[in-house]
């Protein structure tokens, strides 16, 4: 059984710098994801679990370049991966920054 999930149910302010008609859930699906685990709520979160499930979200978030502390910390226990094992976990470490934002 297919779940239908579509652009309108998530947040508006997640895509604010894109033109929603543009978007398409499986073509921009990296950025997608990128921006519901930066910006997202829960719900959003669910949606993306329920659409892309938990493997390709994790196959995702594994190549992000960047990513907040917190989110890399809820990404790694929600796939059970090593914080290490993200490649934006590298690129943290090398910065020597006093605060994120």
């Amino acid at each position: 059984m297919e779940t239908k999930v579509t652009l309108d149910q998530f947040r508006t302010n997640l895509f604010w710098d894109a033109d929603p008609n543009e978007l398409d859930i499986d073509k921009h699906c990296a950025y997608i994801v990128d921006r519901v685990l930066e910006c997202g709520s829960w719900d959003d979160w669910l949606l993306i679990r329920k659409y892309y499930g938990l493997e390709k979200i994790k196959e995702i978030a594994l190549n992000m370049r960047g990513m907040f502390p917190d989110t890399l910390s809820f990404i790694s226990l929600m796939t059970h991966t090593p914080e290490n094992q993200f490649r934006c976990y590298e690129l943290l470490q090398s910065k020597n920054r006093p605060w994120y934002f």
